[in-house]
C-alpha cells in the first residue's frame, strides 16, 4: 500500500478550482492522483437503480476504488433526471461521475476543500440557485488548468518496471511523448501510458489463454 507522503505528493499536484472561497478537485484530477499513486488500481461502478418516470427518473451510483482485494474507498451518488440543465441529458454519467469522485475522496485523493467534487459542488448550487449561477460554475470547473509538475522518479521507475514487466520498450515511449526520460512524462501522460499498457498487457494475456484452449483440444 502507498504511504501518507506518496499521497500527499499526488494530492499536491492536483488543480482545484474556486468554489465560493472553497477550493474542490474535479474528479478528473482525482483520478489522475489514484493513478500515479496506484497504476494498477481499480475503479468499479454500479447503477444501485433508475426509477421513476420519464423526465424525473432519480439515479443510484456505487463505486468502489481499491487494490487487489484491498478496498481503498466506497461512494454512493444519485441524481435526478430533471433537476438541472445538465441532468436532462446526462444525468446518469453525472451520477457515476460523482460516485467515483465521492469514492476517490474517501480514499484521501483530493479532499483539501471536502469529500464533495467540484462537479457535485457545481450541480448542486446550480439546482439551489439556478442556471446563470450554475454556468458560471462550470466555466471555473472547466477553466484550463495551470502547469503540472512532472512525475516523480519513483512514478517514473514504476511505470518503467511495468513496460519491461511485459516486454515492451521504455525507449519507444519516450519517443511517443517526446521526452528524454521518463521522469519528464506529465501525469496526464503518465496515466495514458500506464492505461495502454495495463490494456496490452490484458490482451496478450487474454490471447496466450486462447492459444493454450487450443492447443489443449
Amino acid at each position: 500500500m502507498a504511504t501518507y507522503n506518496e499521497i500527499a505528493t499526488a494530492n499536491a499536484a492536483i488543480v482545484t478550482t474556486n468554489i465560493r472561497g472553497k477550493e474542490y478537485a474535479d474528479v478528473a484530477q482525482r483520478v489522475s492522483a489514484f493513478r500515479r499513486v496506484y497504476p494498477q488500481g481499480t475503479i468499479r461502478t454500479e447503477m444501485v437503480s433508475n426509477e421513476g418516470d420519464a423526465g424525473r427518473r432519480v439515479c443510484v451510483f456505487r463505486a468502489v476504488v481499491g487494490v487487489g482485494d484491498t478496498i481503498l474507498g466506497t461512494g454512493t451518488a444519485y441524481e435526478n433526471e430533471g433537476a438541472s440543465n445538465i441532468n436532462r441529458t446526462s444525468y446518469i454519467e453525472n451520477c457515476e461521475t460523482s460516485a467515483v469522485g465521492r469514492a476517490l475522496g474517501f480514499a484521501g485523493f483530493g479532499i483539501a476543500g471536502g469529500i464533495a467534487s467540484a462537479e457535485e459542488v457545481a450541480r448542486a448550487q446550480e439546482q439551489q440557485t439556478g442556471p446563470q449561477s450554475a454556468q458560471e460554475a462550470r466555466r471555473r470547473t472547466e477553466a484550463p488548468s495551470a502547469a503540472k509538475q512532472p512525475i516523480t522518479e519513483a512514478e517514473a521507475k514504476r511505470l518503467e518496471k511495468l513496460l519491461t514487466q511485459n516486454g515492451l520498450n521504455v525507449s519507444a515511449m519516450l519517443n511517443t511523448y517526446h521526452v528524454t526520460a521518463t521522469v519528464e512524462l506529465t501525469p496526464e501522460q503518465y496515466n495514458e501510458a500506464t492505461e495502454k499498457t495495463l490494456a496490452w498487457a490484458k490482451k496478450q494475456q487474454a490471447a496466450r489463454k486462447q492459444t493454450q484452449e487450443g492447443e489443449g483440444a
